[in-house]
Parts: C-alpha cells; structure tokens; sequence
C-alpha cells in the first residue's frame, strides 16, 4: 500500500455517488493545475487573488449547495465535504478557508434567510465568484459566546445605523458582502435580540480598520471590521428582526461540518506526505519506516483519521435526511480540530529538522492546524454542547 491508495477509501464509502466522485476528481486536477504552483506567493501576498476565485465559480465550484436557478449544483451537505476534504488536502490552509467561508460559513446565510428580492440580486454574483462574502458575527470579546457581542442596530427612518466592531473576519479585506450579526434587541445577554443585516462594500460608515496579521492561514485575509454610524437600508435586513440568533445557529452546525472536514483532509494528506518521507529517508542504515516505533505510530494516525472520517461521513449523510446532529456536529468539530493538531504534531516531528524548514509543506501545514481547534467553536465549547446532551 502507498500513500496513493488513502483517497480510495473515500471514493469507496457507501454514502457517494459517482457524482460525488467525479466532482472529487475535477476539485483535485483544478487544485493540481491552477492552486499548487501559484499558492506559495499567495502566502506571502496575504491574499487568494480575486481571479483564481473567478475560475472556481466559473468550474461550479462555489455554488455546490446553491440553487440551480442562480447557477448552482443544488447538492447537499456531502457535496461540501467533498469540497472540503478537497481543499484540505491542497497542503494550503489559508486558501482553503478563504474558499469554505465565502461558500459554507457566509453564503448560506443568504440562501437560507434571504427574500427573493435579495437572492436575485446577490446570489448570482457569489455562485460566480464575481463578488466574495464574508461572515461578521465575531467580537474581541464575543467568539464562541454570541449574547455577547455588542455591536448594535438601530432602526432610523428607511435605515438600520450600526455601531461597533468585529474581529478575526475571514475575507474582511477583500470581501464584497458581508452577512453581520448585530443586537437590535436592547441591552443584555438575550439571544432574541440579534439580527442579521447584509453589508456591502462601500456603505458609509463601514470600514475596515486593520488587516491582522496571523500564526497560520496566511494566504486568507483577515481583518478587523468597523462600523461607525453605518447606514444599512431596511430591504438589507436579512430574515426576520431579533432572529437571527437562530440562522446563526443553524448555519454553525453546516460550518462546524465543513471545517471537520477540511481537517481531515488536511490530516490525511499530511499522513501521505511523511508517508513519502519516511520510506525514503534513511537513519542508522535503515529507512526510518523500517522503525518500529514510527510506523506503528503512523498506523494509529491513520486509524484515527479513518475513524472520525466515518464519523463524519455518517453525520453528513444523516443532516442530509433531515435527521439532528447537533451533538454529532459538536463530536466532529472537537474530534477533528484535536486530531488534525495531533497528527501535525508527529509527521513534522518523522519529518526531523527538514519539517522545520520553511520550505517544507509540512512545516506550513502545522501552523495552518493549529486553529482548527480554536476556530468555529473551540474545542472546550464544542465539548460542553456534547455534555450538555448526554444526561
């Protein structure tokens, strides 16, 4: 068996169809042709150019859940784990997330809660990739803890003022339309009070204040946003006033899915790679797959990888029929953002001094994992939704 063989047992699990795997494949050539050989410099450049966007929209790639009738494949959640996995495996965390927010985390919030009026006016461009979205709901002082975030909206005449900021906005920079969660219910803690308002480029009163500057991911843009005085038009409120706490619920279960899945592609092919390495790389006379103690270890990586993989399969399919998978979700965004940080770990260590280099994929790749247990949820929280579920 080489690390050829480990996408196989993807491609074979009972819950795809052929078109899921075709659509695997024309991901992997897509990212093989158009992503590897350019993305080094994305990472120095901070940003996924806005063009390299476009041809993801115009192979289909960012409408996968979306309505045929904006241009998009109308598939279900096991669509976007493909996409996921997919984009994990591409070694570049950075612009795998740049892909997964404008496609699984921002734009479902549009597709779920926008009118037909908004649909027809913005789903097209964001199927196409002619315009990037991003999600605002973060605070310095609110992440995981929504009833906290302090970010107001006023109701003005035919406008909505917002006042306040957002941090750790993934596509802040370059972003389009942004979908920003805001409290119109009156001070406090309560969840009834957040709503929804979709804020685009330009709008007075809205900024970007600074991009920021971080340990992994470094090829998407991240950025605090502002907004100061901004005048949002009523017809920009997105779903119901004071309900939004509730699609930003139902759209974290599709995120927490979604980032799952990039880490174990990342997992996956970062398994592959020390695989190459250490059947070549040679110690004491021997190759070091021929230590007893680094191929067992390799082994039960892949153990556990292969494990949360049908966790996750499973999960999918089961929100796919309609069933709840809350605590499920909560398992996978856990299991997975440990898991992948855990497999990092020791393929950068079978890896010796060379896994420390820069120029070494596996060097990148551990400092893109090391978020995947604190972002979407962290590990602690993600947890307690478990525990709370178990009595």
């Amino acid at each position: 068996m080489g690390a050829e063989d480990f996408p196989d047992q993807q491609q074979r699990s009972p819950y795809f169809s052929e078109e899921h795997s075709m659509l695997r494949d024309v991901i992997r050539r897509f990212i093989a042709k158009e992503v590897l050989p350019f993305a080094d410099q994305w990472e120095i450049n901070g940003y996924v150019p806005r063009e390299l966007l476009r041809k993801m929209g115009e192979q289909g790639f960012l409408g996968i859940r979306q309505s045929e009738a904006f241009g998009g494949a109308a598939m279900n959640v096991l669509g976007t784990v493909v996409l996921a996995e997919e984009l994990g495996r591409s070694t570049f965390g950075g612009f795998a997330i740049t892909v997964l927010v404008h496609t699984d985390m921002a734009s479902p919030h549009l597709q779920h809660a926008g009118n037909p009026a908004q649909l027809e006016r913005l789903m097209p461009d964001l199927v196409a990739g002619r315009k990037i979205a991003a999600v605002a709901m973060t605070e310095a002082g609110a992440g995981s803890d929504l009833a906290s975030m302090r970010t107001t909206a006023r109701l003005d005449g035919d406008h909505y003022v917002l006042n306040g900021a957002k941090m750790f906005i993934t596509n802040g920079v370059h972003g389009d339309i942004y979908f920003v969660a805001a409290k119109t219910g009156g001070p406090g803690r309560s969840h009834g009070g957040i709503s929804m308002f979709i804020v685009e480029k330009g709008m007075p009163g809205f900024s970007v204040a600074r991009p920021l500057s971080k340990q992994g991911w470094l090829s998407s843009d991240t950025a605090e946003l502002v907004f100061d005085e901004c005048r949002v038009p009523v017809q920009n409120l997105l779903g119901e006033e004071n309900k939004g706490f509730y699609s930003l619920v139902r759209n974290l279960q599709n995120e927490r899915i979604t980032l799952g899945a990039q880490a174990l592609g990342e997992a996956s092919r970062a398994i592959e790679i020390t695989l190459d390495y250490v059947t070549q790389r040679t110690a004491f006379g021997q190759t070091l797959w021929e230590k007893q103690a680094i191929r067992q270890k390799m082994a039960m990586l892949l153990a556990k990888v292969e494990a949360a993989r049908q966790l996750l399969y499973n999960t999918a399919w089961r929100d796919a029929q309609g069933q709840t998978v809350v605590a499920e979700v909560s398992m996978i965004k856990a299991l997975c953002g440990e898991l992948v940080n855990e497999v990092m770990y020791a393929c950068q260590q079978f890896h010796g001094g060379f896994g420390y280099m820069r120029e070494a994929p596996i060097e990148r790749m551990v400092r893109d994992a090391r978020v995947q247990s604190i972002g979407g949820g962290a590990t602690e929280v993600m947890l307690e939704e478990v525990a709370k579920r178990m009595v």
